[in-house]
């Protein structure tokens, strides 16, 4: 009896476990507030996580056009978020991202290839850290993806660019004008690792983007993942400038996601 008893208090604990800091609320679904390291993370719950607690991690922007989060939300997904958006992609940022994986990981069950998930300047991060794990990638979703700092926010092409904005990227890398306008640590760089891996691409972008041009970012990293041999599939919005993000139906991204997911299992 005492046995059982043992067993049944243990079973108990598991259900009630809970997230670190404040809970809240995402759209009808709980929303964990915390920091680790004193940098803000947040991760939001489904009703019921679907087998293997797979998950979707966005870059920057938290719930903004959060149409895909809440659809795979619906599906038993979590989601999760760790504050990087002004690292620029850098090697601290990689690192930072290196921690909460471990983290979400190893202490929560969160599945080993989460779908990666950037908008705008959140490219930087989400193809830094895949390069740098392309075995811990489901897959990658960009929207309207900054894959070249030279771009945005250097402007150093026919993209508007900030230039208070690059003077802290430039400072976070270390880097002189002269030496970024030779840098190859970018998204649209050193692509072979992903590959390799087989990891599947999709990007959403405005044809008439300003401030990332498809020219200069989504479409050489098209053509550079596909001459490897990659997976990439590019949504165009003719017409269509740097906003809005997403897609009014997640529709096609939810289904993209999802075969990635179920490909990787197999």
């Amino acid at each position: 009896m005492r046995f059982w008893l043992i067993l049944l208090a243990a079973a108990c604990s598991v259900q009630a476990e809970k997230y670190p800091g404040k809970q809240g609320a995402f759209h009808g679904f709980a929303l964990f507030d915390f920091q680790r390291d004193g940098v803000a993370c947040k991760i939001v719950t489904p009703k019921k996580a679907a087998d293997g607690k797979p998950w979707i991690w966005r870059a920057r922007f938290w719930g903004h056009q959060p149409q895909l989060d809440l659809a795979l939300l619906q599906l038993g997904w979590h989601v999760a978020y760790c504050e990087v958006g002004n690292l620029f992609g850098s090697p601290k940022a990689v690192a930072r991202w290196d921690g909460f994986y471990k983290y979400v990981t190893t202490t929560h069950g969160f599945h080993s290839r989460p779908a990666l998930e950037g908008m705008s300047r959140g490219g930087l991060i989400i193809y830094n850290w895949a390069k740098t794990n392309p075995a811990k990638v489901g897959c990658i979703y960009g929207d309207a993806p900054v894959c070249d700092i030279k771009s945005w926010p250097g402007g150093k092409g026919k993209g508007k660019g900030h230039g208070p904005t690059w003077q802290r990227c430039l400072a976070i890398y270390g880097l002189t004008e002269k030496e970024a306008s030779a840098f190859a640590g970018n998204p649209v760089d050193g692509l072979a690792p992903l590959a390799k891996a087989g990891v599947p691409l999709i990007h959403v972008v405005g044809d008439a983007d300003p401030v990332v041009p498809v020219a200069e970012n989504t479409a050489i990293l098209e053509s550079r993942y596909q001459k490897l041999g990659g997976q990439i599939k590019v949504i165009h919005k003719p017409g269509v400038g740097h906003h809005p993000h997403s897609l009014k139906d997640p529709a096609p991204l939810v289904k993209f996601i999802l075969n990635a997911h179920v490909r990787g299992e197999n």
